[in-house]
C-alpha cells in the first residue's frame, strides 16, 4: 500500500511539473516574442528620429587611387550625383600618396572645409604656413572652383530666410506710427470714438482716447512746424497744417463740428503727406534740432502724467476721489500706448541721427517702459493705500510712465550733446 501511495504521489508530482514546464515555456516564448517586437518597434520609431548624415565613402580603382565620394540628396540641391569613373576623369581623385602628404595633425591647428552636398573635394590646409594645398587630380592641378557654383535657398540649408521689403522713404514708418492709434479708435475701437456720447457710460475707454488724442495732437504740432521745415523762414505743408488744425477740436464736442469727422480728415492729411513723401514731393527733417523738441513735448506730457498718478489730493485740497483715480489711469495709459507706436517710429526713421549720438539704447528703453504701461489691465480701478491690501492702480501705472519720461528726458540730454 505504501508503495502504491507512494507511485501515486510520484505520477501526481510528475504530472504537475509537466502541467508547469507548459505553462512556463509558453509564457517565456510569448515573452520573448513580445521583447522581440517591442524592440523592433523601437528601432523603427528610432530611425524615423535619427536622419541619417550624408556618407562619405571611398571607392578603390585598379590604378591604386581612392576616390572621394560625397553622397547627398539631389532633389535638395538640383544636381544628380555623379559615378566615381566620371569625377576620377573630372579631376576629383587623389592618389593615397598626395593626400597622405597633404595630411596635417589636428594639434597644429589645421582646418578640413567639406561641402558633401555640392560633390566638392576635401581641401586640407595647414594653418601654419597660410597656404591652402589641394589634392592634385590627373591633370596634376586641382581645379580653380567648385563643380557646384549655385547657391540653393536659405531654407534647404535649415537657415532661415530674410524677409524683404520694398524701401520706404524717410519718415514714412514716423507717420504710420502716428496714424495708427488713433486710427484704431476712431474705426476699429467697438462704439467708435466715445469722449462726446450723449449717454456717457464708458468713461475709461474715454479717457484712454483722450490719452491717445493728446500725444497725436502734440505730434502733428513738432511735424508740421519743425520735421517738415528746413527752418522758420520755410513755409508750412499744406496737408500737415490742416492736420494739426483738425486735431485740435474739442473731443467731447457734438457735431458743427463733430469730432469724429476732423479726426479722420486730419489723419486722410496725414496720409497724404506719406503719399508725397514716397514720391519725394514732400520733406522729412531728421536732424536733432527737430527731434529734441518732439521728445520735449512727450517729457511734458508724460510728467502731468506722472503728477496725475501720484498724487492724493486734488488742487482744491480735497482727496483724489475713487471714480477720478480710474480716469488718470486710463489716460496715462493711453499716452504710453500712443508713445509706444511713435517711438518705434523714431527709432526706425531717426537711427541714424540717435545712433550716432549713441542713444539706441537709451530710446529701447523708453519703449520698453511705454510696453510695462500699456500691459497693466486690471479688471477693475482700486485706488487703495500703498500699504494696504488692495493694489493702488495709479502707484502700479506710475513707475513705468516714470521710466519712460526719465528715459525721454536722458535722450534729449544724450542728443544735446
Amino acid at each position: 500500500m505504501e508503495e502504491k501511495k507512494e507511485e501515486i504521489k510520484n505520477d501526481t508530482g510528475d504530472a504537475r511539473n509537466g502541467e508547469f514546464k507548459g505553462y512556463a515555456a509558453k509564457r517565456i516564448a510569448v515573452g520573448v516574442l513580445l521583447t522581440f517586437a517591442a524592440l523592433w518597434v523601437f528601432g523603427t520609431l528610432l530611425g524615423l528620429f535619427n536622419k541619417s548624415e550624408p556618407v562619405h565613402m571611398t571607392q578603390t580603382h585598379e590604378s591604386g587611387k581612392t576616390t572621394a565620394l560625397h553622397e547627398a540628396p539631389s532633389k535638395d540641391h538640383g544636381v544628380a550625383a555623379q559615378p566615381a569613373e566620371k569625377m576620377h576623369q573630372t579631376g576629383h581623385t587623389a592618389s593615397t600618396e598626395q593626400a597622405a602628404e597633404h595630411e596635417v595633425p589636428a594639434g597644429h591647428g589645421t582646418e578640413q572645409a567639406a561641402t558633401a552636398g555640392h560633390g566638392t573635394v576635401v581641401h586640407t590646409a595647414s594653418a601654419g604656413h597660410g597656404t591652402e594645398q589641394q589634392a592634385a587630380a590627373g591633370h596634376g592641378t586641382a581645379p580653380p572652383a567648385a563643380a557646384h557654383t549655385e547657391t540653393p535657398p536659405a531654407e534647404e540649408h535649415g537657415a532661415p530666410a530674410f524677409e524683404t521689403r520694398p524701401y520706404e522713404p524717410k519718415g514714412v514708418a514716423f507717420i504710420n506710427a502716428v496714424i495708427k492709434p488713433l486710427e484704431y479708435e476712431l474705426t476699429e475701437r467697438f462704439w467708435g470714438w466715445r469722449p462726446n456720447d450723449i449717454l456717457d457710460f464708458t468713461d475709461n475707454v474715454n479717457n484712454f482716447q483722450l490719452g491717445v488724442l493728446e500725444v497725436t495732437r502734440r505730434t502733428a504740432v513738432i511735424l508740421a512746424e519743425r520735421i517738415s521745415r528746413t527752418g522758420s523762414t520755410a513755409a508750412f505743408d499744406k496737408n500737415l497744417e490742416n492736420a494739426m488744425n483738425w486735431f485740435m477740436i474739442k473731443a467731447d464736442r457734438y457735431w458743427f463740428p463733430s469730432p469724429e469727422t476732423k479726426y479722420k480728415a486730419g489723419l486722410k492729411e496725414l496720409a497724404i503727406y506719406r503719399e508725397k513723401l514716397r514720391r519725394r514731393e514732400a520733406k522729412f527733417y531728421t536732424r536733432t534740432d527737430n527731434l529734441i523738441p518732439l521728445l520735449m513735448a512727450y517729457e511734458d506730457l508724460l510728467g502731468s502724467c506722472d503728477d496725475n498718478l501720484v498724487k492724493t489730493k486734488e488742487d482744491d485740497g480735497s482727496e483724489v476721489s475713487h471714480f477720478k483715480s480710474d480716469d488718470y489711469f486710463f489716460y496715462a495709459r493711453g499716452v504710453a500706448t500712443a508713445l509706444h507706436s511713435i517711438l518705434e517710429g523714431i527709432l526706425e526713421d531717426f537711427h541714424t541721427v540717435v545712433d550716432s549720438r549713441r542713444g539706441t539704447e537709451v530710446l529701447h528703453h523708453a519703449i520698453e517702459s511705454c510696453h510695462h504701461a500699456m500691459e497693466i489691465k486690471p479688471i477693475y480701478i482700486t485706488n487703495s493705500s500703498l500699504g494696504g491690501i488692495l493694489a493702488n492702480h495709479r502707484a502700479n501705472i506710475a513707475a513705468p510712465i516714470s521710466h519712460a519720461r526719465f528715459y525721454i528726458g536722458l535722450l534729449i540730454k544724450t542728443l544735446s550733446t
